[in-house]
């Protein structure tokens, strides 16, 4: 058992060329794993108490110092909260630069088909599979940020320094473990990485397992990775007071009726 975790609740499987939605409660774990290896999944963060606040890759990168995400990072929103931390990584390098894979690119790699006539041997592309999931709770193409690509790692290649894939970088059973530090709208798909020129489409499933995480320590290693961290945090307890007071007083007028 991690040292992360303290109750698991929910598992499930994601399947190739998928899209999911949740919301995740503060306190509680997102685990990941990458069931054969090599795969790719988008992801977005919203908050579900206000969707105009939503995953911030530029300050997530910019305020830790990286270009990847690994163990020990914060997952930042455009307020300057924290939405999770990645509190274990068997990997060590996810990406969040290169956004998603669209229709027209899916088409021109392996030729164009679509669920009506294909079914299930259709192929889904990373935006329309996020805009299918915003659609739900009210969000459209004007919402979607930068999103990130776990178990996905690119770097440099040629002269013109042009961004490649790192083929097989992600091996069978590598995982992630989030933990929500606030609540959290988190949109998933399964779907190619912008820049995954395998020869056939790639199917790659992903097993989920969701539950209680154990309270933040005071030694945590994400909260105490950088001082831009702990304001992050002091930022959600501020956040976090907030809502609490709000919920308290609701029940105090209620147990006076």
């Amino acid at each position: 058992m991690s040292s992360y975790i303290q109750t698991p609740h929910y598992t499930t499987t994601l399947p190739p060329n998928s899209h999911w939605s949740l919301r995740a409660r503060r306190g509680t774990y997102l685990r990941i794993t990458d069931i054969a290896g090599d795969g790719n999944l988008g992801m977005l963060l919203y908050n579900p108490q206000c969707l105009l606040e939503r995953y911030n890759a530029p300050d997530t990168l910019k305020c830790q110092h990286t270009f990847k995400l690994t163990a020990g990072h914060c997952l930042y929103s455009d307020m300057g909260r924290i939405f999770a931390s990645i509190v274990e990584d068997s990997l060590g390098w996810h990406e969040t630069v290169c956004g998603n894979l669209r229709a027209e690119q899916v088409a021109q790699r392996w030729g164009a088909r679509n669920y009506q006539r294909d079914r299930n041997q259709w192929q889904q592309n990373g935006h329309d599979a996020f805009l299918v999931e915003l659609a739900k709770y009210g969000l459209t193409e004007r919402d979607m940020a930068a999103n990130i690509n776990w178990f996905s790692k690119v770097c440099a290649s040629g002269e013109d320094g042009s961004i490649a894939r790192a083929s097989g970088h992600s091996q069978p059973g590598d995982s992630v473990l989030l933990r929500f530090d606030m609540d959290t709208l988190v949109i998933m798909h399964s779907c190619p990485h912008p820049h995954d020129h395998c020869a056939e489409y790639p199917l790659h499933e992903f097993s989920i397992e969701m539950g209680t995480a154990l309270p933040v320590a005071e030694d945590d290693p994400c909260k105490n990775h950088c001082q831009e961290n702990q304001r992050g945090f002091a930022n959600n307890a501020l956040y976090n007071l907030g809502h609490e007071t709000t919920a308290l007083a609701g029940d105090d007028n209620r147990s006076a009726g």
